[in-house]
């Protein structure tokens, strides 16, 4: 028996005898387990979601390549990227989706100039951001990193120069690289030339272990992911071993079969049980798009496992909203959820101006930007201009008030060819708006900024 099955044998142990308890406990208790349960691991089927089309679905259109290699886009976002919700378009993406059971993998960074930003966020399954390599925290020398699953043990070879330990087999690595205008894409092809995964044992010469067993993954898509959200939870979970805090709660999901490798529905579960877990899914996927819809801010919503511990809500919240966002020390993302008036966003209804005076800029250490996005999908926008988003690197070419201020316009169609340099194309219809400051100042932390009012303009 290898050890995915002695998993999935072990969890149908833990969960059968409780089974009997999950059928004739008050569906009151069933609901609220589901209930707690779903909010917890819905950024793991989310984050599932999108490895699946990246690194697991060649038939797929966003399919960028297999496991254990880093894959460049030579490119930012448009709106043709539909593999993750809110994606930002100012730094063209790497990825690199890792299976850490056999052995680590060895990431390296090349040394790049000073005053451009790089990143490498490491982020678990269930979408923590477990550590970052490059600028913020190692700065921009490069280097080679170790990455381990939960269960490795061992000393890092020599050159390594920071050893991090995943809690999950199962991890992402997602890089970001500044570009600094449309003529700079050349130097960003070349620093993503230097991106490198590598097995520990190939970067020590060392005779490789025996491979992991091979993982039958599930198909998964938009369209599936809700209605069979409780079969992707359990094939999950095989690949995430509880944090030092999370067993009791392990064991409280088990009691309605939700457990590592168990199959769904188990095997003796009532259609009236069934009903009621499906029921309590559902009514807590609403409560988190509810939540979502009144975001202003990204602080506290991303961070590490142990940042986030007891914040089941806010780790879910921001998987719907903006899934693999930057810890706030990276990155924060002041949000519009809604105008100066109090009213939801719509470019079908109204025009709108956001305007920065010269003396509150957002205060960055490397730089910000505004990127519009389609109310509904929360994908960006198509538009005549192919323009998504504002930001800092654009500042010279902007036009500025005589006070210096500087007005960017919100709106669906063209303000005019004298202003069109400050338009941010919106959608006709219900519209998002997400700022982004990489590497914020303590004022934006502290909250002692705060990003202005989105002016609504009548048509």
């Amino acid at each position: 028996m290898n050890r995915r099955e002695l998993l999935q044998s072990a969890a149908l142990i833990a969960v059968l005898p409780m089974l009997g308890h999950a059928q004739t406990a008050p569906a009151g208790d069933v609901a609220t387990t589901a209930h707690d349960a779903y909010i917890h691991l819905f950024p793991m089927v989310e984050n599932y979601l999108s490895i699946y089309q990246w690194m697991l679905d060649p038939s797929g259109s966003q399919y960028k390549g297999p496991p254990n290699a880093v894959h460049n886009e030579a490119r930012v976002y448009t709106p043709a990227d539909t593999g993750v919700v809110t994606p930002n378009s100012d730094t063209p993406y790497s990825y690199l989706m890792m299976d850490l059971r056999a052995e680590p993998l060895v990431l390296t960074l090349p040394q790049i100039e000073p005053g451009r930003y790089y990143s490498a966020q490491l982020i678990d399954l269930y979408t923590d951001n477990v550590d970052y390599l490059g600028t913020r925290v190692d700065g921009n020398d490069g280097g080679d990193f170790l990455i381990a699953g939960p269960d490795w043990k061992g000393d890092p070879p020599k050159g390594v120069k920071r050893v991090i330990q995943m809690p999950t087999h199962l991890a992402l690595a997602f890089f970001r690289t500044q570009l600094m205008g449309p003529d700079d894409m050349p130097r960003v092809q070349e620093i993503q030339k230097g991106y490198l995964a590598e097995p520990l044992s190939s970067f020590t010469g060392a005779a490789a272990p025996p491979a992991a067993p091979a993982i039958e993954w599930p198909r998964i898509s938009r369209e599936t992911a809700q209605p069979d959200f409780w079969k992707y939870a359990n094939f999950l979970l095989q690949f995430a071993p509880p944090l030092p805090w999370e067993n009791d709660l392990r064991a409280r999901f088990a009691t309605i079969g939700i457990a590592p490798g168990a199959p769904w529905p188990p095997e003796g579960m009532t259609p009236e049980t069934l009903a009621a877990i499906t029921t309590a899914a559902d009514a807590a996927k609403a409560e988190l798009e509810d939540r979502a819809h009144k975001l202003t801010s990204s602080a506290g919503m991303f961070g590490t496992p142990e940042e986030l511990r007891g914040k089941d809500v806010e780790r879910a919240v921001a998987a719907l909203a903006g899934l693999y966002g930057n810890s706030t020390a990276e990155a924060l993302y002041p949000n519009f959820p809604l105008d100066a008036q109090g009213n939801p966003l719509d470019g079908s209804k109204s025009n709108y101006r956001l305007t920065f005076t010269k003396d509150a800029m957002p205060p960055v250490d490397a730089f910000w930007s505004v990127t519009m996005y389609d109310g509904k999908t929360r994908f960006l926008v198509d538009n005549p201009l192919n323009r998504y988003l504002i930001n800092s690197p654009m500042l010279p070419g902007l036009k500025t008030a005589q006070d210096g201020s500087l007005t960017l316009y919100l709106q669906h169609e063209s303000p005019g060819p004298d202003l069109e340099t400050n338009w941010l194309p919106a959608p006709d219809g219900p519209m998002n708006v997400v700022m982004r400051l990489y590497l914020p100042k303590p004022a934006a932390i502290d909250g002692s900024w705060k990003q202005p009012p989105l002016e609504p303009v009548p048509k």
